[in-house]
């Protein structure tokens, strides 16, 4: 038996009809340039090379259903007829029928059963905007709603004579579908999202507004939880009103003096005060969602300035604090940071304290239960301290979180510059987004003139990854000591200088003094300055 084929011919031209020498049909056969002939009745084909028009395949497992009107949705026959929205049976089960189409044809229904769940039949890859079948060329504007439900009651409301569509899985898949029909809805001036009321059905409206164009976009905010809901309760004229009387969605990011006067009202923030008084004075505190970093040679005295400023948060400010001490081990941070309580240097043989002394030290910062440490166990990787971080902040309740050193978060990767760019992006955005304060040691690179260890001014291009720092802290600090001077008093003074300032600019090149006491191992400001200090006013060093 022949197979019927419908022939399309664009390579050939048509001459004649003959009779066909397979069905006997007088004139049915075509005879074209090429040499094939085709015949109309049977199908039937000589010579040349058939190209046939594959037919359209109806899913063989769609179900059929009639058109009512749904009393409880008050939603009329009318407006199931005109969307495509039948009752029916699946499986010997009550259930609606919601049909797709595509170039005129059901090539998938949703079903919705009496105990709300849903089911699939069809190409469930055909899912697009339900109801998109009645509105091909665009337009002035459309709604699209979260559910087929809404889409009728819209529909219904406006007389079925606006173009009302629905995404097919609810909020949580809101985005896909938007995506999948981009070209489609583009077509209309005006898009008016009329998502349900709830959190999910707004995140998803808001997230979807922002896929379009600028200015073509808006967000419904109904009288009630969702368009239906509206209907059923007497609320149409209002829900209508809702639709054409609703805002073009702004993104976020894009304030007025009105969205800001009431907080510009508020007085300016002050964070959380340092240690030191005078660090105060210059800074105004740390605030949370910042970022700072620390600078100084070897040995000058970063570790002390770091876990003396620890102690103070869990001492005075009773906040939890987490350490990240990469390259010092946590039984040495832990024993630093009991010293620094205790005012007794533990971490130092024979400095004259007692195996009690540090029990009662440990006890009483145990007691507080608020002191977290990291064990690296020898992996310097960003992605798991930042984890860490996140963990820290979110389950332990952290705020201010110490890291040292930066540097060794760059160091085994293969390009450090760009390594650093990355770690202090993610650094800031961390910070901000988790409303935490990170304190951060750098290593310095080896400046042109007098070494850093030997007084040498800190200036923020001596920062490694300097750039990259400068950018993103909201604070940058160096610390400045002559640890060779022969002079007792030099020695042991160290200068703190404020290298940027993002919060108000007026403390950069500020500085002030700190001593070390040996007794007890703690900092502690003084008013001396070192021999032959140089005077201190701003001076940019150019880079930032």
């Amino acid at each position: 038996m022949v197979k019927k084929t419908k022939a399309i011919q664009t390579d050939s031209e048509f001459l004649e009809h003959i009779p066909c020498t397979n069905c006997s049909s007088s004139d049915a056969a075509a005879v074209y340039d090429d040499g094939h002939t085709h015949c109309f009745k049977c199908g039937h084909r000589t010579g040349g090379t058939a190209v046939s028009e594959p037919k359209k395949k109806t899913p063989r497992d769609l179900i059929s259903g009639d058109f009512k009107d749904l009393v409880t949705r008050q939603i009329r026959q009318d407006t199931c007829k005109f969307l495509n929205y039948r009752v029916g049976k699946y499986k010997g089960k009550a259930c609606q029928i919601a049909d797709f189409f595509e170039d005129g044809q059901v090539v998938a229904q949703k079903i919705r059963l009496a105990d709300k769940s849903f089911i699939v039949l069809g190409d469930k890859t055909k899912l697009g905007l339900y109801g998109s079948h009645k509105f091909r060329d665009g337009g002035r504007r459309i709604v699209i709603t979260e559910g087929e439900i809404d889409c009728l009651s819209v529909s219904q409301l406006m007389g079925n004579k606006w173009p009302v569509v629905s995404v097919p899985n609810g909020a949580q898949g809101a985005k896909k579908a938007i995506a999948k029909s981009i070209d489609f809805i583009n077509g209309f001036e005006k898009v008016i999202f009329a998502f349900d009321m709830d959190e999910p059905g707004q995140k998803a409206a808001k997230e979807c507004a922002e896929m379009l164009k600028p200015g073509k976009a808006y967000i419904a905010h109904l009288p009630e939880k969702d368009p239906n809901e509206c209907l059923v309760k007497g609320k149409g004229k209002e829900l209508v009103s809702c639709l054409w009387e609703s805002k073009a969605h702004r993104p976020d990011g894009i304030l007025t003096f009105s969205d800001l006067r009431e907080k510009m009202k508020l007085d300016p923030d002050v964070g959380a005060p340092w240690a030191f008084e005078d660090l105060n004075e210059l800074t105004y505190g740390r605030r949370l969602g910042e970022i700072i970093a620390i600078g100084a040679g070897t040995g000058v005295g970063k570790t002390d300035f770091m876990t003396q400023q620890a102690v103070f948060d869990v001492n005075v400010l009773k906040e939890p604090v987490a350490l990240y001490f990469l390259e010092q081990s946590p039984v040495d941070t832990a024993k630093r940071m009991a010293g620094k309580h205790a005012g007794k240097r533990f971490h130092v043989p024979g400095a004259g304290w007692t195996s009690g002394e540090l029990d009662t030290a440990i006890d009483e910062l145990e007691g507080m239960g608020n002191i977290y440490f990291y064990d690296s166990w020898g992996s310097t990787e960003w992605q798991v301290v930042r984890n860490r971080i996140e963990y820290n902040s979110q389950y332990l309740g952290v705020k201010f979180h110490y890291l040292d050193h930066l540097t060794a978060l760059a160091a085994a990767e293969d390009s450090e510059k760009e390594a650093l760019e990355k770690i202090m992006e993610e650094m800031a955005s961390t910070a901000k987004r988790l409303n935490i304060c990170i304190i951060f040691v750098s290593h310095l690179a080896t400046p042109d003139g007098k070494p850093h260890e030997e007084g040498g001014r800190v200036m923020a291009r001596h920062f490694k990854g300097s750039r990259a720092i400068g950018f993103w802290s909201h604070f940058m600090i160096g610390l400045e000591r002559d640890q060779q001077s022969t002079d007792s008093q030099e020695s042991s003074v160290t200068t703190i200088r404020i290298l940027k300032d993002r919060f108000t600019g007026q403390s950069v090149g500020k500085t002030y003094f700190m001593g070390y006491d040996v007794e007890t191992g703690r900092l502690f400001m003084t008013e001396k300055k070192k021999p032959n200090e140089e005077s201190c006013p701003f001076e940019s060093d150019g880079e930032f």
